[in-house]
């Protein structure tokens, strides 16, 4: 572990003794992610590249009887009970332990006998930042329960019953990507992942060795995965690829694309649906670049990602675009948001000795604009979710 996640794992641990008044089992974490690029894809069965952060959930665990669960957070200081009736009723249990209920319910839904336990949570993965927040809490608690109860449940198979747990039980629309990110990356690479068939491809992201940085810049604009605009743009693409007569619109080709908005009825869907197709054609070249090991030259690609974001999709606000301009303006080779919108986090691909120099660039435009000033954070890639002891 780096000395952050053993600051988590210890204040996890803290919370455990505190809470229960004995040691925990053992500890498991699970990241935040960023999404390298690739956004909205995911529910479109197309393509995204996410890679892990350093940024961790710690979860720390004991048995404790079958048909109970206890877990208190340090974040909010509470303890929730909760037991089989509530766990068989999706919206029974609310608030982020929903997120802990949820993988219970989606569990014992796959048919697997869920162990009882005693939970601790503590997290230094940040809020309504676009981060993934809740799928860290969503795999922590997931692996520290296969593990408790002896389960098996592969890796491949649990980001799809992480998911049905937010999908179906919490009621927040996510598609597949947060959950693989979160379980499946590895250090120093970004996770390819076609989200129809799950394939995954770990391909190199060396940063270092380009002399490059990836710049995290919280926008401190709030993000909110289940509001209504999250669930407003899937349906309007699910919509689409019903006007279109394919199974997503992962199936429209980037050929001829103008072509085929002009079948659809009104300007907003033509633009919605653009942005799904140029956005997989954006992964694509991302990834043969990488594979090439050109890192420097997917900067392009991150701007114009942003920018079908801003324009087509309609998902980014003041904050973010505020940053991605700055950043570009101080010389960032590539910037652009990061997550579902409406708020969030952007990154910048720099150079590794402009980091500083970027970074208050970005902190100096939001003062001028009297917006709260953004934290920025240096991101590389990290390990997915794992057993720390």
């Amino acid at each position: 572990m780096n000395s952050r996640s053993d600051t988590v794992a210890d204040r996890a641990t803290s919370r455990f003794q505190h809470a229960y008044g004995q040691a925990p089992a053992g500890r498991w974490a699970a990241p935040g992610r960023v999404n390298l690029i690739g956004e909205h894809t995911d529910y479109n069965d197309g393509f995204v590249l996410p890679f892990a952060l350093p940024l961790r959930t710690v979860v720390a665990a004991t048995p404790q009887p079958t048909g109970s669960w206890t877990v208190c957070s340090e974040l909010t200081g509470e303890t929730v009970s909760f037991g089989t009736d509530e766990v068989t009723h999706p919206g029974r249990v609310t608030g982020w332990a929903a997120y802990v209920a949820g993988v219970v319910w989606a569990l014992r839904e796959a048919g697997h006998a869920v162990p009882g336990a005693r939970l601790a949570v503590a997290s230094d993965v940040p809020l309504g930042a676009g981060l993934s927040s809740s799928a860290a809490l969503e795999a922590a608690v997931l692996a520290a329960l296969v593990d408790l109860g002896g389960l098996d449940l592969p890796a491949e198979r649990q980001p799809r019953l992480a998911q049905r747990a937010e999908n179906r039980y919490v009621g927040a629309p996510t598609g597949i990507m947060d959950q693989s990110a979160v379980i499946r990356c590895r250090a120093g690479h970004a996770l390819f992942l076609d989200c129809r068939t799950e394939r995954v491809e770990h391909i190199p992201f060396d940063l270092d060795g380009a002399d490059l940085a990836v710049l995290v810049i919280d926008s401190r604009a709030p993000h909110r995965h289940a509001d209504g605009e999250y669930a407003a743009r899937r349906a309007s693409c699910e919509k689409a690829a019903g006007l279109l007569g394919v199974p997503a619109l992962r199936d429209v080709p980037s050929a001829g694309l103008d072509e085929t908005l002009a079948r659809l009825p009104d300007d907003e869907t033509r633009r919605r649906v653009r942005h799904v197709v140029t956005e997989d054609q954006r992964v694509l070249d991302t990834v043969a670049l990488l594979r090439a090991g050109q890192v420097r030259r997917i900067g392009p690609l991150l701007t114009a990602s942003h920018a079908s974001m801003r324009d087509d999709f309609a998902i980014t606000v003041a904050e973010v675009d505020l940053a991605v301009e700055a950043a570009l303006t101080a010389g960032a080779l590539g910037a652009r948001m990061t997550g579902g919108g409406f708020g969030g986090c952007v990154l910048a691909l720099v150079e590794a000795d402009q980091s500083d120099r970027v970074g208050a660039a970005v902190t100096t435009a939001y003062a001028d604009r009297a917006f709260a000033a953004p934290t920025v954070t240096t991101a590389t890639p990290a390990p997915g979710a794992t057993r720390l002891d």
